[in-house]
C-alpha cells in the first residue's frame, strides 16, 4: 500500500475528535505518549461555532505546550471525493460544508480529516484491544452508529468513502416489537435508529405506548437492574437487535474481532449476552469472532485522529475516495 508523506518530522501530533456532544483534543509526541487532553461541549447545530471551538482547542493546546503540531480530525461523516464537502454526517450542520478548507485557512496548516469510526478502529488495531488481530471491525455506539474496517493495520477505504457504515443498513430480521423510524439520512429502519443512544431511548418510548420519557440509554440500563419490567424488556430488545446487526456484518466480513466504542460500549453488561445471542443469527455452527471493549475507551477516536498527523500515513486514511485493500 502506498504511503503519503504528510507533515515531515514534527515532534507533536494533535488529534481532534468532533463528536455529537463533545469535542476532544489530544497532543501526542512522536512515541505516541499523551502530552495533553482537553474537551469542550459541541455547539449544537451551529457550524460557525463548531469551527470556533475546534480552533480554540488547537490554539489553547499549542499555547500550553509552547509548540505547534500536525493535526488530524475525526468527524461523524466523511469528505466527499467529488465535492470536497462533508457528507453523511449525523451532525447535520456539517453536511455540505467545506470543513477541511475552512479549518486549514483558519489554522494555517494542512489538515487530514477522516471518519471518526475509522480513527477509532485504527487506534485500537495499532496498539489497543485489537492489536493482536489482522482483521478488525470497529463499531461506535453513541450519538450515532458508525464502523470501520482495518486489515493488517490499514483502514480499508472504498471509492465512496463509506466502508464500514453498517449503521445505515436496515435492521435485519425485523420482529413485531421493532419500531421502524425515519433516519436523518432520509430512509427508514436504519440500524442507527435502533442502536444509537437516542435510538434506544425512542424505542423505549415506543414500548411505553409512545409516552415520551427523559430517560437516556444509560438510564434505561440502570433501571433494568432494579427489575423494572419495561426497562428490562427494552434492554433485552436492544441486545437482540445488536446481535442481529452484527451477525449480518460477520456473515460478510467474518472479522477476527469486533471492538466496541462510543458511550454505550461502557455498559459492560452488553458483551456476554450479545456474544451468546450471535449464535442465533450467524451462518455458522460456532461463533469464533471476539467481542471486546475498546482499550482506550472514549479517547480511542481522538488518538486515531492524532495518528493521521504522523509523518507517514496510509493514503487509505485520507478519504481520497480511492479504493485501498
Amino acid at each position: 500500500m502506498p504511503l503519503i508523506k504528510c507533515f515531515g518530522s514534527q515532534s507533536m501530533h494533535l488529534g481532534v475528535d468532533l463528536g455529537g456532544t463533545k469535542i476532544e483534543i489530544i497532543a501526542m509526541d512522536s512515541k505516541s505518549s499523551t502530552l495533553l487532553r482537553e474537551r469542550c461541549p459541541t455547539p449544537q447545530g451551529d457550524y460557525s461555532k463548531t469551527l470556533d471551538s475546534i480552533c480554540q482547542l488547537v490554539h489553547q493546546a499549542e499555547q500550553k505546550l509552547n509548540k505547534t503540531g500536525t493535526l488530524g480530525i475525526g468527524i461523524p461523516g466523511c469528505i466527499s471525493a467529488e465535492t470536497g464537502l462533508v457528507k453523511n454526517a449525523n451532525s447535520t450542520c456539517l453536511i455540505g460544508k467545506p470543513l477541511k478548507q475552512d479549518l486549514e485557512k483558519r489554522l494555517q496548516r494542512p489538515i487530514n480529516i477522516a471518519n471518526d469510526a475509522d480513527c477509532f478502529v485504527l487506534s485500537e488495531a495499532i496498539d489497543g484491544a485489537a492489536a493482536q488481530y489482522n482483521n478488525v471491525f470497529g463499531i461506535i455506539l453513541g450519538t450515532g452508529v458508525g464502523g470501520g474496517i482495518v486489515i493488517n493495520k490499514h483502514i480499508i477505504n472504498g471509492p465512496n468513502s463509506i466502508t464500514g457504515e453498517w449503521g445505515h443498513n436496515p435492521l435485519p430480521w425485523l420482529t413485531e416489537s421493532d419500531s421502524v423510524m425515519p433516519c436523518y439520512c432520509g430512509k427508514k429502519g436504519c440500524i442507527e435508529t435502533f442502536l444509537s443512544g437516542p435510538g434506544m431511548s425512542k424505542q423505549y418510548d415506543t414500548l411505553n405506548n409512545k409516552t415520551p420519557s427523559t430517560l437516556n440509554s444509560e438510564d434505561i440500563f440502570k433501571l433494568s437492574q432494579t427489575g423494572h419490567t419495561l426497562a428490562t424488556q427494552s434492554v433485552n430488545q436492544y441486545i437482540d437487535q445488536l446481535a442481529r446487526s452484527l451477525a449480518s456484518v460477520i456473515n460478510i466480513l467474518d472479522p477476527e474481532v469486533i471492538v466496541f466504542g462510543g458511550g454505550l460500549s461502557n455498559i459492560d453488561r452488553l458483551y456476554a449476552p450479545v456474544t451468546h445471542t450471535l449464535a442465533d443469527y450467524i451462518f455458522s455452527d460456532t461463533v469464533n469472532t471476539k467481542i471486546v471493549k475498546a482499550h482506550y475507551g472514549d479517547s480511542s477516536g481522538v488518538r486515531g485522529a492524532a495518528w493521521l498527523g504522523k509523518s507517514e500515513v496510509p493514503n487509505s486514511l485520507l478519504n481520497t475516495g480511492s479504493p485501498n485493500v
